[in-house]
């Protein structure tokens, strides 16, 4: 393993990792909304997802390079779903415990959400045609790529769902709360647009 090559890919996962996109905004608002206890179902499916899709561009790279008008579409998909939860947290109004209860995402959304995450999809593809040789030329050097990624994104998804769950105690009041779930919601929209002008 070279050293420079290494510190390369840590200077490119850290930032990625922990700058604004759907996961991390998604942990906010859901951290805002639900506190950070409740919140380590979906980061827990996110960390699923994530490992599993960086696999995946792991094993092929080189399909996709070729494909890339589909990865384009499930791009355009990834911030249309983004926009909608963005809109449904903007226009929710403070939950009761029962709403809470019911309505909390959970391993199966924050799984799924990464086959339609732009963002992933570009951290990864960057990264394996970049830095997919850090480890070696094998499927299980690769595999390690994953893990030291998800060795700085779970702490990333932690820290903005942890952000979030503080929001939700300085905007404690109905009408701070409603506040609070239009900024969030925003910044959900607000990524959307960000990965289909990207």
């Amino acid at each position: 393993m070279e050293t420079d090559l290494l510190i390369a890919a840590l200077v490119f996962i850290v930032p990625m990792c922990f700058t604004p996109g759907p996961n991390n905004v998604l942990c906010a608002a859901h951290g805002s909304q639900y506190g950070f206890r409740n919140t380590l179902p979906l980061i827990m499916g996110m960390a699923i997802g994530w490992s599993t899709l960086g696999l995946f561009v792991g094993g092929a790279t080189v399909f996709i390079e070729k494909n890339q008008s589909f990865f384009d579409i499930l791009t355009y998909v990834g911030a249309g779903y983004i926009a909608y939860l963005g809109y449904k947290v903007w226009q929710s109004s403070p939950l009761s415990e029962d709403e809470k209860e019911s309505s909390r995402l959970g391993i199966r959304t924050g799984s799924i959400i990464q086959i339609v995450n732009g963002k992933a999809w570009i951290h990864f593809l960057v990264l394996m045609t970049q830095f997919g040789h850090l480890f070696g030329a094998t499927f299980a050097a690769k595999a390690m790529l994953v893990l030291l990624n998800l060795l700085f994104g779970l702490p990333a998804v932690m820290s903005w769902a942890a952000f979030g769950t503080q929001l939700r105690k300085l905007f404690s009041t109905p009408k701070s709360a409603k506040l609070l779930n239009r900024i969030m919601g925003s910044s959900l929209l607000a990524v959307a647009i960000w990965i289909v002008l990207a």
